[in-house]
């Protein structure tokens, strides 16, 4: 097993070219975002953005708009309502996000199964929250993510429900074996989060305690795997979730340093000072 470290990090955090554009550090997509759970997808979109993603849209209800854009108007914003805009957001995104404030309503069926189907094999897709309760509660639509680049991050009840695996019983060993059978990484947050790669790989924070125990922390990392992917191109896969999943936590320990709890948005407002760091 890895042992996540600021070296994870290190290795891929790469100067940036002079002659570069916003084209050359990836299209983010997310998805999600109800009117009960607008923030999820916010500060997903937030975290691409902070993380060094070159464009990032959101697709979202419209009843989010005007919250995405006081907070993040670096984001465009696409209505995820509308079927034929929702596609057309998809096949332009080199990365995806699906999940975060989604919610398991039947409209909610409906966005992730057109992500789902029109999603294809160069692209990276990272599913999360409510998204991954849709799988396991619908498994007919696991088989559209043959061939896909997927990558999973579930918490222990949602890997729970995927998997079948009772969380007393989640042994490295047991959730490699469906993580094999999914043929997709899947990032286990937990109190030092797992990382099972498709190479069979296992990789283990030491980062992280419960000063990170604040809902909107798994959406926050969705949107840093998401930038990372999108613009690291140098370094493997594994290695680039791996960094992002370490700098996630690491930003978040070197906080709680001064503070009792440490709020995502806490965690997103340092990330270019932390990666600008992780160059020296």
């Amino acid at each position: 097993m890895q042992i996540l470290d600021e070296k994870s990090l290190k290795r891929v955090i790469q100067v940036r070219p002079l002659n570069s554009h916003k084209g050359n550090f990836g299209k983010i997509l997310t998805v999600g975002g109800t009117r009960q759970y607008g923030g999820a997808i916010i500060m997903s979109t937030s975290a691409a953005i902070h993380a060094g993603a070159g464009l990032v849209s959101c697709a979202s209800s419209p009843l989010n708009l005007t919250a995405l854009h006081t907070i993040v108007p670096e984001a465009m914003f696409i209505d995820s309502t509308v079927a034929k805009e929702l596609r057309q957001a998809v096949a332009a995104a080199d990365v995806i996000v699906i999940g975060p404030g989604l919610g398991t309503s039947a409209h909610s069926l409906e966005i992730l199964s057109t992500v789902l189907q029109n999603t294809h094999k160069e692209q990276f897709l990272i599913i999360d929250g409510s998204a991954i309760t849709l799988l396991a509660d619908n498994r007919e639509l696991l088989a559209l993510l043959h061939g896909l680049q997927v990558v999973f991050t579930p918490h222990q009840m949602e890997w729970q429900r995927l998997s079948g695996i009772q969380i007393s019983a989640q042994t490295n060993a047991q959730n490699l074996h469906v993580q094999q059978a999914l043929k997709a990484t899947v990032v286990l947050k937990k109190y030092q989060t797992v990382i099972y790669h498709l190479d069979g790989s296992i990789a283990q924070l030491k980062t992280g305690g419960p000063y990170m125990a604040t809902g909107g922390m798994g959406d926050t990392l969705t949107g840093i795997i998401a930038a990372f992917l999108g613009q690291f191109h140098t370094s493997t896969p594994e290695q680039v979730v791996d960094a992002a999943v370490y700098i996630h936590s690491a930003i978040a320990a070197e906080l709680s340093r001064s503070r009792y709890v440490v709020l995502p948005t806490d965690i997103i407002g340092k990330l270019q000072e932390f990666m600008l760091h992780a160059l020296k």
